[in-house]
């Protein structure tokens, strides 16, 4: 039936009410395992008395619960400072959001979001639609921002205060009626939402001038003529800014729509689908009313005992449902897939995994899919099975019985994109990647390798394997037992398809039941914001950089390979004429027999194997020989050059050819997010990061990546970021004060030590100081600065003694740290990282390791977390540039951009990088950040 006259419709701001409820209500959490779910609770109640007989019979007949979609909207395109001063949500809050969208859709009500909009602007589509039909609505919020709507028809109910809000209540909050409110707000602005105004008018002010005037238009027009000078030079110097601010607070009633008015409807839920849910959330009083209600039997709720929040996740319960591969099913045909597709669609959520021909998410084929919607309950799609040994060209036909890979994949699009259901993966980048591929952007998603990673970094590995033994006490099927090992491995579209099925089933159902697991003691473990804000929106954002990838010529590479070889064939004649034979200079067991045997060099030291250790450190000690031992020092040396080309040549100018993709003719890494404990990435396949920069040759490779014809590469670099960190965490005024004035913090902490003027500062002096200001960050030894600088251990230990009584906070702040480690198993980044150290108490060779790896760990993973802010903020912030982001290596990121544009990306990306410790981390010293631009990476770093 359409709805029409006589029908009322009630819109509930979800958004607004979600935070009221949050704010007004007593914190409650779930007895089973200390979940939040204080503004559920709240939520459930106002949902149950909407659509409960009582209200109904007051005269509600539609129902609808609206939520914001994200924080960006078309607004921001308007004025990007819009709502930048939100400060981030509460640790207990940002888990309670997706549980109110589930219950909007356990209690039968219509959830709707849409990207672009706010809540506001459909609730004021909604509302205007329902007017317009001859129907009425009452908005249920208590929004400011929403009273604009109030007219015949429209009227809003306050559910915290119980009272309806009307044309006279506007009147009290504005000082004018509903429809000049947005002249009223255009005028006072809205520092909650960063709505500028008119500097240094209120709401009084603005709603006297409404009056006066009639409306904002008739007000800036006639600004000329007010008497109060003041008020007449703001109102003419900010009325572009007035102009901007009305659009900002003018809500949009026309958001496209396609869900008719009829199909919100209120009808009764379904008693199992909400009972199920209110048992699960553990809310006693109102399970009870809303069984007695629907005339069911009450479900039991079985009392648990509080929790106190753990370091680590908990084992499963070992009377919890076992994994049967029997319970997993095959998706063959159309009908099957779209009940599947309808059952997700009513959970909101689903586990997925891809099974792909290769690890090359760039280059792999998309085999099958997996799906898991409650534990057990799990299935697998096959789409690119292949039999038989193929034809002369090594082709194979596809196994009868599977989907149409390009119809399945089209069916599962709108469920993959759809903001209302999560997906959930576990090192959800290679899927998304994958899918990506295909023309499929999932979103939202949940990762459970990056939840576990930030609970324990430092504790295990994130891998699903291990993760499954270790909660679920499960040995998952391993791959090596369907693809083989060696040179009889088969990739797995060669795999039957029972076998898949089971293998792929299983993968999603344990990401489904780590993610229940997991999930909730993100908040026990205080890192849900650490997951929702550095972890998660990471995903995306590595994953477009990933499939970007950066040119390279392959010419150039190819004649540094050749100078390379040349070189060495040079270095081994050197190596010979100063060793008096020739031997295999990559053989360690050689080299060792003609320092330590032949050329009697003291120190030697034989490792398990009867071989001398060779290593750098090693050689590096025996380069300082230069008077004891002049020819072997000058070998050692010759030796060390000789590894350092012989690694670029076959990491870089060789390795590299090879990895450049064919279909792109790009190089594409990958990146590890929970790879260090720290929070810092690592490149691999191939690895961009260690590059090395410090000699010619190294920083000569840079010299190949290059940008297409028409664009530029642009280099944006963090200066000295863990120093200034180091100067932040452990308050050194002078170093903050050095900072602060733009002083070079090397020459300055030269002058500091080693009393010399900074005017007569030589390259020496600072070489030393820049060696102990990043050495002291790594805990360096005397014996380790000594190798750096090539001089006396007494010297080096005598340097850092005097370092520690300049700045003798730094040391402060070390014991400070270690202790802090000692009694809590972790340290903390500024922005809540747990960086575990289940070593700190070890005694022993490996203590003094510890100690160190916990000392740096707050300065470099708070570090890592800027930088991971400033890649989550920089898509959005360079959408409108043709440019793009490509690669991060430590403190910088490399960009691909058009020419022209060049200069207004290094503005708007320095003021994302500059500004990315803001607003949770206010830091006593500047975040500077040195741009740079060029053909090549080289010319641009």
């Amino acid at each position: 039936m359409a709805f029409g006259k006589g029908h009322h419709l009630h819109l509930i701001d979800g958004s607004a009410y979600i935070f009221r409820a949050y704010h007004a209500l007593p914190p409650l959490t779930r007895q089973s395992d200390g979940l939040p779910i204080g503004a559920v609770a709240g939520f459930c109640n106002i949902l149950w008395n909407e659509i409960s007989s009582e209200k109904r019979a007051s005269g509600a007949t539609h129902i609808a619960v609206i939520f914001d979609h994200s924080a960006t909207t078309f607004r921001n395109a308007i004025y990007p400072e819009y709502k930048a001063n939100r400060p981030p949500l509460p640790e207990d809050l940002r888990p309670q959001f997706p549980l109110t969208r589930e219950a909007t859709r356990a209690f039968n009500v219509s959830c709707i979001e849409i990207e672009g909009y706010e809540a506001d602007d459909i609730i004021a589509t909604l509302a205007t639609q329902a007017a317009e039909a001859g129907g009425s609505c009452t908005i249920i919020s208590s929004d400011k921002d929403l009273m604009q709507l109030v007219r015949p028809g429209i009227d809003m109910f306050d559910p915290m205060k119980s009272r309806t809000i009307g044309p006279d209540e506007v009147f009290e909050k504005f000082g004018v009626s509903p429809d000049r409110v947005v002249d009223v707000q255009a005028l006072a602005g809205d520092s909650t939402d960063n709505v500028p105004g008119a500097p240094g008018i209120g709401l009084k002010t603005a709603a006297l001038l409404i009056q006066e005037y009639g409306d904002l238009s008739t007000l800036l027009e006639r600004a000329g003529e007010i008497k109060q000078p003041k008020r007449r030079e703001t109102l003419v110097n900010n009325a572009e800014l007035i102009r901007i601010s009305e659009k900002l607070v003018r809500l949009d009633d026309k958001v496209p729509l396609d869900i008719p008015l009829e199909t919100m409807e209120i009808t009764a839920p379904e008693p199992e689908k909400l009972l199920k849910f209110l048992t699960d959330m553990e809310f006693r009083t109102l399970t009870r009313r809303v069984a007695e209600r629907l005339k069911v039997e009450v479900p039991a709720i079985e009392a648990a005992p509080a929790k106190a929040a753990a370091a680590a996740p908990a084992a499963v319960e070992q009377d919890r449902l076992p994994f049967d591969p029997s319970t997993y099913v095959a998706i063959r045909d159309r009908a099957t897939l779209d009940q599947w597709l309808a059952r997700i669609a009513e959970i909101g959520h689903v586990a997925i995994d891809t099974e792909t021909t290769s690890l090359d998410e760039m280059q792999a084929e998309l085999v099958g899919i997996s799906l898991a919607i409650d534990p057990g309950q799990a299935a697998y799609i096959p789409l690119g099975h292949k039999q038989g040994g193929g034809d002369l060209f090594g082709s194979a036909s596809l196994v009868e019985g599977q989907l149409n890979l390009s119809e399945t994949l089209a069916a599962l699009k709108p469920i993959l994109e759809d903001p209302a259901i999560l997906k959930i993966g576990q090192n959800m980048k290679y899927d998304y990647k994958i899918l990506a591929r295909h023309g499929i952007r999932m979103a939202p998603i949940d990762d459970t390798m990056l939840m576990s990673y930030a609970m324990q970094a430092g504790l295990n590995q994130h891998g699903m394997d291990l993760l499954s033994e270790k909660y679920l006490g499960h040995q998952p099927i391993p791959i090596k037992s369907l693809l083989g090992t060696g040179k009889s491995q088969i990739t797995f579209d060669q795999v039957g398809v029972d076998d898949a099925v089971k293998y792929g089933a299983e993968d999603a159902d344990i990401t489904l039941r780590l993610w229940q697991l997991f999930k909730p003691q993100l908040h026990q473990n205080r890192v849900t914001t650490v997951y929702e804000t550095l972890e998660r929106p990471l995903v995306p954002v590595l994953a477009d950089m990933e499939m970007a990838g950066i040119a390279v010529n392959r010419d150039t590479l190819s004649r540094m390979s050749n100078a390379f070889a040349q070189k060495l064939a040079q270095l081994e004649d050197e190596i010979a004429e100063t060793a008096g034979e020739k031997f295999n200079v990559g053989s360690p067991k050689q080299l060792g027999e003609v320092l330590f045997d032949r050329m009697e060099i003291p120190g030697g030291t034989k490792g398990k194997t009867g071989a001398y250790g060779t290593g750098a450190d090693v050689l590096e000690d025996i380069t300082t020989m230069k008077d004891s031992h002049p020819q072997g020092a000058q070998l050692a040396s010759l030796v060390l050059d000789w590894r350092s080309i012989a690694k670029l040549k076959s990491t870089y100018t060789d390795a590299l050819q090879q990895a450049i993709n064919p279909e792109t003719a790009r190089v594409h890494t990958s990146y590890s997010i929970a790879g260090a404990s720290t929070g810092r990435l690592s490149s691999t396949d191939p690895n961009l990061q260690n590059i090395p920069v410090r000699t010619e040759e190294g920083r000569r490779i840079r010299e190949a990546f290059v940008a297409p014809p028409g664009k530029l590469l642009v280099s944006l670099d963090y200066s000295q970021i863990e120093l200034r960190i180091l100067a932040h965490i452990a308050n050194i005024p002078s170093l903050q004060q050095a900072f602060q004035q733009g002083i070079d913090i090397h020459a300055m902490t030269a002058s500091e030590m080693f009393n010399v003027p900074l005017d007569q500062m030589t390259s020496d002096v600072r070489r030393k100081a820049k060696a102990i200001n990043f050495g002291v960050i790594y805990g360096i030894s005397g014996f380790g600065l000594a190798r750096n600088l090539r001089i006396p251990r007494a010297e080096a230990q005598g340097f850092i003694d005097r370092y520690f009584e300049r700045f003798p906070g730094i040391k402060e702040y070390m014991a400070q740290t270690v202790k802090f480690a000692q009694e809590h198993g972790y340290v903390q980044t500024l922005f809540g990282r747990k960086i575990h150290t289940p070593e700190i108490n070890a005694k022993g060779p490996g203590a003094g390791f510890a100690k160190r790896a916990a000392i740096n760990a707050p300065i470099q993973g708070t570090a890592a977390d800027v930088i991971r802010r400033a890649m989550i903020r920089m898509p959005e912030a360079i959408k409108d540039l043709p440019a793009r982001m490509l690669l991060q290596v430590h403190d910088e990121l490399l960009f691909e951009v058009e020419e022209a544009a060049a200069p207004a990306l290094i503005e708007v990306a320095r003021k994302v990088m500059e500004g990315a410790n803001a607003p949770i981390v206010s830091l006593k010293v500047p975040l500077t950040v040195e741009a740079g631009q060029g053909r090549n990476w080289a010319e641009a770093h």
